[in-house]
C-alpha cells in the first residue's frame, strides 16, 4: 500500500472512529412537576450531573421541571411514545398501563423508609419485578430507579385528629385513582388537582387540605392556606423513575450500567436527606405559625390505618397477596 493510499485508510478509519462516537451520544429529556425546593426537584438536578460525569458526556439529561413539558397525564402518554425519554412521579401515575403498579403507593404497607426503598426496587422485590414487566409490554415504559421524598403528612384549614373529622370535606387528590380511594378511606370527598394548581385550590377554598412530603408543603409555602399538619405518615413516599423502553434500549449496554450506578448512588442520596431535613422542617412550619398535631396531641393514626386500609381493599381486592409479599420484602 502506497502512502496515499495509507493516509486515505487512515482518514476512513477516523471518520468511522468519529461517527461511532456520535452514535454514542445521547440525550434524555427527562420531565417531571416538582417545583423549585422540592427534593425530587434536586433529585433530577443531581441525577443528570452525576451521569454526566459517569459516562463523560456521552449520555445527557435534559432536566423540564415544573410541568414545563405538560401536565402528569401528558407527561406519562410523552414517556410511553417515547417523545419526553424519562421522567418520575408516584409509581400510581403509571397506573393507566398497569392498574396494579399504584400497589407501591398503597398508604400504611411500608415498615420504614428503608423497607419502602428495598419494596420498590426490582433487584430487591418479586413485586417490582413483576409489575415492571407488565409496564414494558402492555405500555412500553419501564421502571428503572427510585428515590425516597419522604413521609406523607396531611395538612389542612382546620385541626383533624381522626377520620370523623374529614366527614363531607373536600381535600385534594393527586389525579389517579388509588388517591381518591385513599381520600376516601380517610371520610372525605377526594377532589383531583393538579399540583400546578394545588395553591390556588387551597387559597380558595376549592378544597380544605391535601397531603404531601413536608418539602413540598413548605417549598409551595402551604401555611398561607393549611395552618395545621397532621403528622399521618400515611405513605413513605417514594417515587419511580420511568423510562421509554426503546429509548433505554437505544443506550450502549456499558453506559446503561453506568446510568444504573447514579440511580443506585442518588437513591441513597435521596434517604440521607430526608433524614438530615425532618427536625429542621418541622422547625420551619412552626416558625411559620403551623400547629402539628402528632399522637401526643391526640392523632389517632390506628383508626386512620384501619379505615383507609379497609377501602384501599375495598377498591383492591387483589392487592391482598401483593401486600403480603411486599411485607415479605427484608
Amino acid at each position: 500500500m502506497n502512502i496515499t493510499l495509507r493516509l486515505m485508510a487512515l482518514a476512513v478509519a477516523g471518520m468511522m472512529s468519529t461517527s461511532a462516537f456520535a452514535q454514542q451520544k445521547v440525550t434524555l429529556r427527562y420531565a417531571h412537576v416538582g417545583a423549585e425546593g422540592e427534593s425530587q426537584t434536586r433529585y433530577a438536578a443531581e441525577l443528570a450531573k452525576l451521569v454526566g460525569e459517569k459516562t463523560q458526556g456521552r449520555v445527557e439529561i435534559r432536566v423540564f421541571p415544573g410541568s414545563q413539558l405538560g401536565n402528569l397525564a401528558e407527561m406519562v402518554d410523552g414517556v410511553r411514545i417515547g417523545s419526553i425519554q424519562m421522567g418520575h412521579h408516584d409509581f400510581s401515575s403509571l397506573d393507566r398501563i398497569e392498574k396494579d403498579v399504584a400497589v407501591f403507593n398503597a398508604p400504611f404497607v411500608f415498615r420504614n423508609p428503608e423497607h419502602a426503598m428495598k419494596a420498590t426496587n426490582e433487584v430487591s422485590s418479586p413485586v417490582m419485578k413483576e409489575i415492571n414487566e407488565k409496564l414494558v409490554k402492555q405500555g412500553d415504559v419501564r421502571i428503572v430507579a427510585n428515590f425516597y421524598r419522604g413521609a406523607r403528612q396531611l395538612s389542612a384549614r382546620y385541626a383533624v385528629r381522626s377520620p370523623n373529622d374529614m366527614q363531607g370535606k373536600k381535600f385534594r387528590a393527586v389525579p389517579t385513582p388509588l388517591w381518591n380511594s385513599m381520600i376516601k378511606g380517610m371520610g372525605a370527598v377526594p377532589t383531583p388537582v393538579e399540583i400546578s394548581e394545588i395553591m390556588p385550590a387551597l387559597m380558595t377554598g376549592l378544597v380544605e387540605g391535601q397531603e404531601n412530603p413536608l418539602n413540598n408543603y413548605i417549598a409551595r409555602k402551604m401555611w398561607e392556606a393549611n395552618k395545621f399538619v397532621m403528622m399521618t405518615s400515611h405513605m413513605e413516599s417514594v417515587l419511580a423513575v420511568f423510562v421509554n423502553e426503546k429509548s433505554w434500549t437505544s443506550i450502549p449496554e456499558g453506559d446503561r450500567k453506568l446510568i444504573q450506578e447514579a440511580f443506585d448512588e442518588m437513591g441513597k442520596r435521596s434517604l440521607q436527606w430526608a433524614k438530615d431535613a425532618e427536625a429542621g422542617e418541622i422547625e420551619i412550619l412552626k416558625k411559620n405559625g403551623v400547629t402539628i398535631i402528632d399522637e401526643k396531641s391526640g392523632l389517632d393514626i390506628k383508626g386512620f390505618r384501619e379505615a383507609v386500609t379497609k377501602q384501599i381493599l375495598t377498591d383492591y381486592p387483589t392487592w391482598k397477596d401483593y401486600f403480603t409479599k411486599l411485607d415479605a420484602v427484608k
